[in-house]
């Protein structure tokens, strides 16, 4: 099946894979193979999973930035080894950065422009903010655990992404003095989808979460605001997330 990949690496596709492979940054970053190598995975699996989420294949913008965020600068100094590996790693306190694939089609699925305004709910230690961050998004992040907080901080700052907004806080409350938002993006499993969440999410705004129970099945949602404040909800795929933390007890 992998040889009858290459089909999908459109031009549009290679030409985001030249962006970074032929940048001086990129030249010298001993790491620029290994985000090379992530990304023709993300290539790879995002046509194996075409059936599920109708996408075979990424935008290239979304591409380019998973081919220039420094992964390695978001996991732990023991994980560094394995930071390109197309798989989640642990950041302590019970969470985890998110596999590369999960990050892109997330990504992917929130349509963004440049100069949209994000919510993101669990920064964790940074990642998917900086690839926020990187695409042009007005990017605010809340993250309910200090230490993490202060992780996620330090990471995006040490990694020149020092214009995202950050808060400690419950997400599943959102952010009411910034909304509303073009688009919301939650990278824990919730029970539900939080209310307050679709409140301030925009009409026309796009919200991607994963919704489900702990060591059950979860699946990743596509939420659509129409004009008149309803949503409509769609089903991406089956995924396997940590749990939402913080909102109404029993919720």
């Amino acid at each position: 099946m992998r040889a009858c990949l290459q089909a999908f690496l459109t031009p549009l596709f290679a030409a985001a894979l030249l962006l970074f492979a032929d940048t001086p940054a990129a030249a010298q970053d001993a790491n620029a193979d290994a985000r090379r190598r992530m990304v023709r995975e993300i290539a790879e699996m995002a046509a194996e999973t075409a059936v599920e989420t109708g996408r075979p294949r990424l935008d290239a913008r979304v591409m380019a930035a998973m081919g220039q965020v420094p992964r390695h600068r978001f996991v732990q100094p023991g994980d560094v080894g394995q930071a390109y590996a197309n798989r989640p790693l642990p950041i302590g306190h019970g969470q985890t950065i998110s596999q590369p694939y999960i990050v892109a089609l997330m990504t992917d699925l929130l349509a963004l422009k440049p100069g949209d305004k994000v919510l993101e709910i669990g920064t964790g230690s940074g990642y998917q903010a900086a690839i926020l961050a990187y695409l042009g998004a007005q990017t605010h992040s809340i993250e309910i655990i200090p230490a993490l907080a202060e992780q996620g901080r330090k990471n995006l700052a040490d990694a020149g992404y020092r214009q995202v907004r950050l808060r400690t806080a419950d997400g599943y409350y959102g952010w009411p003095e910034a909304a509303p938002f073009d688009a919301i993006i939650v990278t824990a499993a919730a029970s539900h989808v939080p209310p307050p969440l679709v409140q301030q999410l925009k009409p026309g705004g796009r919200m991607v979460i994963p919704v489900g129970t702990a060591f059950l099945t979860q699946h990743l949602l596509l939420v659509q605001k129409q004009a008149d404040g309803g949503v409509i909800t769609r089903q991406i795929l089956p995924v396997r997330f940590v749990p939402l933390t913080g909102g109404p007890k029993g919720g």
